[in-house]
């Protein structure tokens, strides 16, 4: 199932969720949305799902009009962050809610159903908690409970909102595994929100990365996170050293300081420099484009994280390898590996 999004527009007051999205998502794609909270995420996936209208624009599946359809004729699974179980009802009542009260016309008879719904927990893998409720669950098996009860109608297309943002971090990475994994089973074309770029990065296919109601990039995990087309996803996505600089003649400045680097395509013009904190290499003194003096350090296991006083008074925090044995007080050169240049920033 492909859908496509045409221009779409989402006014809340004066408030613009949606500013004029367009967006393509292919048949069998597991794709994420990631933002920051107001970036429109939400807002696009509730549109698809029919649960809200938009104010112009166009959606469709498989090029049929599906603004003409309400919710349920749509056909999608949606899953929420708070599981949204029924707490009176077992794990095998919930998993088999939606195909009970389909219409009688499609409504299968109990031996089927019951089939599907043992199939389904089958699947993720929780046959052994069918007959348990849901206060008896951990919040993972909640989750996993609340997709097999959206995958029951066999949807064309699944929807996840912030699926794993109520769990613990140990328990959202194994999740995250899982629906990939799940995914690679079921081939449904999948989209999922989520503000964490490590969830966005780590499961998707293409990852959309919003702001402001507007898509500022779509590429696969590595374009957004290795070639960011603006200045807003290099600083959102993955730990940046950010630093505003002036570009004149070619000539890159920090302050009255002008530093040994390419202007990187910017001609001239305030911008701002980004670099990765790991991609920042130390030296001794007087190497690399910038020199300063180690101000803390903190070690995260193999690399050591250290804020540095740039001999400006700018201060920027680092991730060297351990080996490098930083000390508070030590004056070191520092040169970008690599690093983007943007005008206007």
């Amino acid at each position: 199932m492909t859908i496509e999004v045409k221009n779409l527009v989402k006014k809340f007051g004066g408030f613009s969720a949606l500013d004029g999205v367009d967006l393509k998502v292919n048949d069998g794609e597991l794709l994420a949305l990631l933002g920051p909270s107001g970036s429109g995420k939400t807002t696009l996936l509730r549109i698809i799902a029919g649960l809200d209208w938009p104010d112009a624009g166009e959606v469709s599946f498989n090029g049929e009009d599906a603004l003409a359809q309400g919710a349920r004729e749509r056909h999608v699974g949606f899953v929420f962050q708070h599981y949204a179980l029924f707490r009176h009802m077992t794990v095998f009542e919930n998993v088999a809610f939606g195909l009970r009260v389909q219409p009688r016309a499609i409504r299968k008879d109990e031996a089927t159903i019951r089939a599907r719904v043992k199939e389904l927990l089958d699947l993720v893998q929780l046959d052994w908690l069918s007959d348990r409720y849901p206060s008896q669950l951990s919040g993972g098996q909640r989750q996993r409970i609340a997709l097999a009860r959206a995958l029951a109608i066999e949807p064309r297309i699944l929807l996840l909102d912030e699926p794993f943002g109520a769990l613990d971090a140990k328990v959202r990475k194994e999740l995250r595994r899982w629906l990939r994994s799940l995914h690679h089973e079921i081939h449904v074309t999948s989209i999922f929100v989520t503000h964490d770029q490590e969830e966005a990065l780590e499961v998707a296919n293409r990852v959309v990365v919003m702001d402001k109601g507007r898509i500022e990039q779509i590429g696969s995990p590595d374009d957004v996170y290795e070639r960011p087309a603006s200045a807003f996803v290099h600083g959102f996505i993955g730990e940046s050293i950010e630093l505003p600089v002036q570009v004149e003649g070619g000539v890159v400045r920090l302050g009255d300081r002008p530093l040994a680097l390419a202007a990187d395509g910017i001609a001239s013009g305030t911008s701002k420099l980004f670099v990765r904190r790991h991609d920042m290499l130390v030296g001794p003194p007087g190497s690399g484009a910038f020199e300063g003096a180690v101000q803390h350090v903190r070690n995260f296991g193999p690399v050591q994280r250290a804020e540095v006083a740039l001999s400006g008074g700018e201060t920027i925090e680092i991730d060297a390898p351990r080996d490098k044995e930083l000390r508070p007080g030590d004056t070191i050169g520092l040169e970008p590996r690599r690093y983007r240049i943007f005008a206007g920033a």
